[in-house]
């Protein structure tokens, strides 16, 4: 059987994230059960403290058992710690050198949601793949650097280190591991039971484009503020730099260090973003959205806005419209 330890941490955690995988893979067990096999986990709730009381005073978790207790884990699942990041790491720190301690001892690792902060403090992310919450893209990347993130997945593996997407994605990841240990058709019997849609791949759908601008490069935001003025005209990036009085490859250089993005994805990120928004509303049809924001051919508009949400306009259109046209 694998052992299972799915974290407790002080403050202000996502009881969802654990009781939602605490029972998926219980699941698994009665399921296993019923067919005449062994249970395939053991599941205990692992914690610093015998109860735990959330920050916000609505729940106490009472851990099975503490990190000093457990000898060797197969599976380590850390839930999303919401809240002032700096403080949840203060208050959670003893995790840090049990969970790369268990690593080493062969144990895989999974964050779920935000929890890939926590996760990233280890040094477990660096130099691989992993996904966030779409929302916290930019300050992941800004603290992390050498991790590889990849916000638009719902779940990334990466030598035995799994993440997820942003808040019920987690299911997601949890079904994919079930498939992993249990095989194909036990996670199909799961995806039925719990109405989850299995092998979901991408958040773009659901992601909200900002541009990064916490950064403090002047002339890299007075770019982004045109950028965004002016979505719907042909983006002269020349011109742009002649304005500012920087060499388009400085230029180039300085925006997708400060953003994340090349100028040209940037600026197709904002045109797609206002063409989900007219698009949601119902009241115009595609090619009237594609006009409005700047495309006049409908293939390449197409193969941005798939690129962007993994949806073509069409499906978007249908999936979130007010009303279809």
């Amino acid at each position: 059987m694998k052992h299972v330890s799915i974290l407790i941490p002080r403050g202000h955690t996502s009881m969802v994230n654990i009781s939602g995988s605490h029972q998926m893979l219980n699941w698994v067990n009665e399921f296993f059960i019923k067919s005449g096999r062994k249970p395939l986990f053991t599941i205990q709730l692992v914690g610093l403290e015998k109860q735990t009381e959330q920050s916000h005073g609505l729940f106490i978790v009472k851990p099975e058992i503490l990190i000093d207790q457990v000898s060797k884990s197969d599976l380590i699942i850390i839930p999303a710690i919401h809240g002032d990041f700096n403080q949840n790491l203060k208050i959670n720190t003893p995790f840090l050198p049990w969970i790369i301690n268990q690593h080493k001892n062969g144990a895989e690792v999974v964050s779920l949601c935000v929890a890939s902060f926590f996760l990233a403090e280890t040094g477990l992310l660096d130099g691989r793949q992993c996904s966030t919450h779409w929302q916290f893209a930019n300050e992941f990347r800004k603290r992390y650097p050498k991790a590889m993130l990849k916000d638009d997945k719902i779940l990334t593996e990466a030598d035995g280190i799994y993440t997820s997407g942003g808040a019920y994605s987690f299911t997601n990841l949890i079904l994919y591991l079930i498939e992993k240990f249990a095989g194909r058709d036990t996670a199909v019997a799961a995806a039925k039971g719990f109405m989850i849609d299995i092998d979901r791949s991408s958040q773009s759908p659901f992601m909200v484009f900002s541009g990064q601008k916490s950064h403090q490069d002047r002339e890299v935001l007075k770019a982004q503020e045109h950028i965004e003025k002016h979505f719907n005209e042909k983006l002269a990036i020349d011109k742009l730099c002649n304005e500012l009085a920087i060499s388009r490859r400085t230029f180039e250089r300085r925006f997708k260090k400060a953003t994340a993005n090349t100028i040209v994805e940037y600026y197709q990120r904002v045109k797609v973003e206002a063409a989900k928004r007219a698009l949601e509303t119902g009241r115009k049809n595609i090619n009237e959205v594609m006009y409005e924001v700047g495309y006049n051919d409908p293939k390449a508009f197409r193969d941005v806005f798939r690129k962007i949400t993994d949806m073509t306009p069409l499906n978007y259109m249908n999936k979130y419209s007010k009303e279809v046209i």
